[in-house]
């Protein structure tokens, strides 16, 4: 999460305070990391402030488009309306870690808990959101025609990953602290080393592992499918489909593996050399950082490489442009709809 990425100018080193607590933040362990320090002040608010404005005005209006326009609205269509929503929710924690690695926390114990929880939890949920979206457009390009598509309601599934993320965002909510300006987890002695590993752990598994398996078996197996139609019909969806993939991999693997290694390292305390893990809290830097491009990638992957979207966009930006005119006018003017209705589903393959 975010706070790791600024605690990784401190690394997580066991130390035993006189609270009986295991603070992960000891930098006096290994090596005092200055350089590390300057590097996170500089790269990660210039990073966050290009993040947050981007995604910020893409995924509004995504949510913007479904929320007030698009009212037919296909499984995949909520899973992205979801999708964008979550991702907003974490670009709005930005702010407050782009100040943290600048000045520290200064924002008191309450919002370090409460921003660390909603970066975990839209983190999370962003990345099962992105598996639904896989396995409904596995079952849409799979299924036999005239077969029914019924299922699982989608707002069940929605409420399942939810409550996913709320669970595993609770060690935020319980743990985390402000420790020296630094806002970081605190666990009780006796649960320190294993809580840490297994919080991490499980991250790893739902927030990567999970949706990897899910996007990949679904992927292949769609583009298997997509490969059997004529050249003219798989060109475009099977581009779409490969970039999913790849800007999924690229942005998540990276993060992941370092953040594996972390908690190897939290249990057996391989790294014992200053510059090792001085590269090892910039790598987790960085790599959080592209893991964070996701959600300003998000929208362009799921929603503006879908031609009906884009259609929806032009017809609601050709809407405002009439009813600009009609206001600098001061005369009614009708508007005709155009042609037939675009076909529901925003992510077409």
């Amino acid at each position: 999460m975010a706070s790791e990425q600024n605690q990784s100018a401190d690394y997580y080193y066991e130390d035993v305070n006189l609270n009986g607590t295991h603070d992960y933040s000891q930098y006096e362990v290994i090596c005092i990391k200055e350089e590390v320090r300057r590097f996170a002040r500089v790269f990660l608010p210039a990073f966050f402030a290009v993040a947050f404005v981007l995604g910020t005005a893409g995924n509004s209006v995504v949510v913007a488009i479904y929320a007030y326009y698009k009212k037919q609205r296909t499984k995949t269509d909520v899973y992205i309306l979801n999708l964008a929503v979550a991702d907003l929710l974490l670009l709005f924690t930005l702010p407050f870690w782009a100040v943290n690695a600048i000045h520290g926390w200064v924002l008191g114990t309450v919002m370090c808990k409460v921003a660390s929880a909603l970066y975990t939890l839209n983190f999370v949920s962003g990345m099962q959101f992105l598996a639904c979206i896989s396995v409904d457009r596995y079952r849409a390009v799979t299924r036999a025609p005239g077969r029914s598509g019924a299922g699982t309601p989608c707002w069940v599934i929605c409420a399942c990953v939810w409550a996913a993320a709320i669970l595993l965002s609770i060690p935020q909510l319980v743990f985390y602290t402000v420790n020296n300006a630094r806002c970081l987890p605190v666990f009780p002695h006796h649960l320190g080393t294993a809580m840490k590993a297994s919080i991490e752990m499980l991250e790893i598994c739902l927030g990567f592992l999970l949706p990897f398996l899910v996007i990949g078996v679904c992927s292949s197996i769609t583009a298997r499918t997509l490969a059997r139609m004529p050249d003219v019909k798989r060109a475009r969806p099977l581009g779409v489909l490969l970039t999913v993939v790849v800007a999924f991999v690229v942005t998540q693997l990276p993060y992941n593996v370092v953040k594996f290694c972390q908690a190897i390292d939290t249990i057996y305390g391989l790294v014992t050399d200053c510059g090792l893990s001085q590269r090892l809290d910039v790598a987790m830097q960085v790599t959080e950082s592209l893991a964070l491009s996701h959600s300003c990638l998000n929208p362009v992957l799921y929603v503006f490489l879908g031609a009906s979207f884009k259609n929806y966009v032009m017809k609601v930006a050709k809407k405002y442009g009439s009813w600009r005119r009609q206001r600098q006018d001061v005369e009614e003017i009708p508007f005709d709809s155009e042609g037939p209705t675009e076909p529901t589903s925003s992510f077409t393959i």
